[in-house]
């Protein structure tokens, strides 16, 4: 099985004292099974700039560079998108433009999405979804 980390997840590992669980988690599985988006990395290079820290901005590129590929919003996940955007809206089940299209890059590949917010993610239909914050 192979998985797309969201930002809470990256975020968490990312931080001054990430939660053990997490790593020992993380250490379970191969780098070759570790992906997150592009979508997520604009996001947590965003936090960093807010917070005008060119440290955790090196720290975000250090943990992704050496261990998880970085999936393109491509045309593959396009292909997923449109009908699942116009799905859930005409379901009234919106969500967010960015969770979207982690979801589509997620699904196009047949990843597990790995996040804090089950619950959002959880409104895709057939996508798989763990969360490995809950300790």
């Amino acid at each position: 099985m192979s998985y797309c980390f969201d930002t809470d997840v990256l975020s968490a590992v990312i931080s001054r004292k990430p939660p053990l669980h997490l790593l020992r988690r993380l250490a379970q599985v191969s780098p070759e099974a570790q992906a997150t988006t592009t979508i997520t990395l604009g996001e947590l290079l965003y936090g960093a700039a807010r917070r005008q820290s060119e440290g955790l901005s090196q720290r975000v590129r250090d943990v992704l560079s050496l261990a998880t590929t970085i999936l393109p919003f491509d045309a593959r996940a396009a292909e997923v998108y449109g009908p699942l955007r116009a799905q859930l809206e005409s379901e009234g089940r919106r969500l967010a433009e960015p969770d979207l299209r982690i979801a589509s890059i997620a699904l196009s590949r047949d990843l597990t999405v790995v996040t804090g917010n089950v619950r959002h993610f959880a409104r895709v239909p057939d996508l798989t979804v763990e969360n490995w914050l809950a300790g």
